[in-house]
């Protein structure tokens, strides 16, 4: 199947030469490109168009889950009748091993309440190894470490209706795939077994399996609602692939087992000569329960740790990732977009030194084998190459993105002397030129709103002159963003405010998701009329209301108020007609020059084509999204206690048993629907809630 895009928008403004300018440089063979996209251009769109043009399987990283469930419900809505997954890290519902020395304290691996991410993880690769129309749009952690993509499509159970297989033979192949015998509860990952009838739940599928077997072959194939039974269709066959990605071939097993045995006896007596007992004894034992279990049912929690075994690598060999399930099918033939990319390459950047460190101190304390540092996320060197063809996408895209997509520009043409050198611009401006620089530039909204105007004020008399600013919005109806560099300023200045008459609130990294959440709702409702705060308001705050930004301490130079993060931070008051930026310094520093000539050139842009097609700037009208819940309104039947947002100051001592019980079925169904919406920072803090309430009950 192709990729066919379904959508009511048409490409406006300088999309379509964005798009064609991208799609050329795709097939003239440029490794990297660079869309520079403004805020509320349309971004995502113009990367649905790329795809739809190009017809490849696509990879879309983003650094941010939140984001990432942005662009999978965007991606999902644009392509409906194709493979759309979502990839992204346990971090909502796993806590990674990791041990403590100064307190003693050793963490184990969490898995739990990870279904929702782990059926979605499992689509995706599925996805990769069945269909041709594949977009995985994944967090970081698809550099991570996931095991073999050969093995994961080598181990498979094809059943077809009237072939003839053993039933015997079909329970120990389950067995193999990871999937657990249940004779009570039918989840996934899990099959029963009812006289001849047998129902499989694919741990990757929302629908169940059920086969009747008349002792010879299959006589029947279905799908099967997993709650009641019923039957959805019928099938003729079916490929069942495991239930989790890391998987054993039982004949690499004998091979991997006498080496792991050889480590486990280097590993103990070296801790014997450094006269560390304990750990001589702690990774002895851990070490031949994991290798205990793997004879016994080929799998083990934390088996990935022993994965460069059981794949036959060298030590510090990269490990198998996601993007290893894109080559094998489909070799570099395949499109990569990272989304932000001056926030996500710098995550990309750093994680292997982080989770090395976290590793290095098991290994010291015994309880993981030096093999462990094996199972880990790509250097950087290793993630770019094997990356493909690569779009890096952001408003304010880093000088690494830019200088890679110039220097392969410039190779390219001078590799290919009847190539075109001129820079890639806008049809308006320029006749047009599919042939680029690297760097395609999409700088008009659909909506004619221009960059926002810059304003420099000095710093003394600020908070007079400030106070005078926001009056003049409120009386207008229009919102006012206020950035410190502290969170301490940021308190202090809406105390300040708020003797003044001001509806105000602060909002930094000490305030909980989900009040952070109420906070911007009740903002755009009306209950505030200004909001300060630090680096929260910058990448994915969507406010159109806002009309003005205001940075204190412009002068101030370092990551908060950098060229990139004054861009970014200016973006805020893009989507409003009256847009305004008011910087209060001393001086003018480097990252404030070279952000306003940026923000400036852009404005400029924007006037010029909006003056050329008589288009008159709207200021964005976006309805406020309803709460997952109604929060407040989430209460216990008969009892009336305190919806999620207050269980903070529930007293959990003054339930009786029973209450305890209701409420934790409440906050069950709670998390399953925040899962279910992709809602996971919301979903882990009322799982923890759920933990500390069953504490209490044991």
């Amino acid at each position: 199947m192709n990729f066919k895009l379904v959508s009511q928008f048409k490409p406006t403004g300088d999309q379509p030469e964005a798009i064609k300018g991208l799609v050329s440089g795709i097939r003239q063979n440029y490794a990297h490109q660079v869309l520079l996209g403004v805020t509320g251009s349309g971004k995502t769109f113009t990367m649905a168009s790329v795809i739809n043009e190009i017809q490849r399987s696509t990879l879309i990283i983003s650094h941010n889950k939140t984001l990432a469930a942005q662009l999978y419900q965007e991606f999902r809505d644009f392509f409906p009748e194709n493979a759309v997954s979502y990839f992204v890290s346990y971090y909502d519902y796993y806590q990674p091993e990791a041990y403590i020395p100064q307190v003693d304290t050793y963490i184990e691996k969490e898995t739990e309440i990870n279904e929702m991410i782990d059926r979605l993880r499992l689509r995706a690769t599925t996805n990769l190894l069945t269909r041709k129309d594949t977009i995985i749009v994944a967090s970081v952690s698809c550099i991570y470490n996931i095991g073999s993509p050969r093995e994961y499509g080598h181990f498979v159970l094809e059943l077809k209706n009237g072939g003839k297989i053993k039933r015997e033979k079909i329970l120990e192949r389950l067995t193999q795939l990871q999937y657990e015998r249940s004779g009570y509860e039918f989840k996934r990952g899990t099959f029963r077994v009812r006289g001849e009838t047998i129902d499989i739940f694919p741990a990757y599928e929302e629908d169940a399996l059920r086969l009747e077997h008349d002792g010879r072959c299959v006589v029947s194939l279905a799908k099967i609602d997993p709650l009641n039974g019923k039957k959805v269709k019928d099938l003729e066959g079916v490929v069942i692939y495991p239930a989790k990605h890391y998987m054993t071939d039982p004949a690499k097993t004998k091979d991997a087992l006498p080496k792991i045995r050889r480590d486990l006896a280097a590993q103990v007596a070296k801790f014997k000569r450094e006269g560390k007992e304990l750990e001589a004894h702690r990774i002895n034992q851990r070490v031949n329960y994991d290798l205990e279990m793997i004879a016994q049912i080929g799998y083990v929690n934390g088996i990935e740790n022993y994965s460069r075994y059981f794949d036959g690598r060298k030590p510090g060999e990269p490990p198998y990732t996601l993007l290893d399930y894109f080559r094998e099918p489909y070799g570099n033939d395949w499109l990569l977009f990272i989304d932000e990319s001056h926030m996500t390459i710098p995550q990309l950047q750093g994680m292997y030194n982080g989770d090395q460190s976290r590793k290095e101190v098991l290994i010291d304390f015994g309880f993981r084998l030096p093999a462990a540092l094996d199972n880990r996320p790509l250097r950087f060197e290793e993630f770019l190459r094997r990356i493909p063809q690569t779009i890096y996408v952001s408003a304010t895209p880093d000088q690494w993105e830019i200088q890679r997509a110039s220097m392969e520009a410039r190779n390219f043409k001078f590799q290919s002397a009847s190539s075109d050198t001129g820079r890639f611009g806008a049809s308006w401006r320029k006749s047009p030129n599919l042939d680029h620089n690297g760097v395609v530039e999409q700088l008009v909204r659909p909506t004619g709103i221009v960059d926002p105007e810059i304003i420099i004020k000095p710093t003394p008399g600020q908070i007079d002159d400030l106070v005078k600013e926001i009056s003049e919005r409120v009386k207008r109806d229009e919102k006012v963003l206020v950035t410190t560099l502290t969170k301490r300023m940021a308190e202090d200045l809406s105390e300040y405010l708020k003797e003044k008459g001001i509806k105000v609130n602060y909002l930094h990294s000490d305030i909980k998701t989900l009040e952070r959440s109420d906070i911007l709702d009740d903002f755009r409702l009306g209950k505030y009329d200004v909001i300060v705060g630090i680096n929260l308001l910058r990448e994915g705050l969507d406010l159109p209301e806002v009309s003005l930004v205001v940075i204190l301490d412009a002068d101030k130079e370092g990551f908060l108020r950098s060229k990139i993060s004054l861009i970014q931070t200016m973006g805020r008051a893009a989507r409003h007609i009256n847009g305004q930026i008011i910087m209060y310094a001393d001086t003018v520093t480097g990252s404030m020059k070279r952000a306003i000539e940026e923000i400036s050139r852009r404005r400029q842009v924007q006037l010029d084509y909006n003056k050329k097609f008589g288009i008159t700037p709207q200021t964005i009208k976006k309805p406020i999204r309803e709460k997952l819940v109604t929060r407040e309104e989430m209460i216990m039947e008969k009892r009336g206690y305190p919806g999620i947002k207050d269980l903070e100051t529930l007293d959990l001592d003054g339930l009786t048993p029973q209450d305890r019980t209701h409420l934790v079925k409440k906050l069950e169904q709670e998390m399953r629907q925040a899962a279910r919406d992709l809602e996971f920072e919301e979903a882990t803090i009322i799982r923890d809630k759920i933990r500390e309430i069953t504490s209490l009950m044991e």
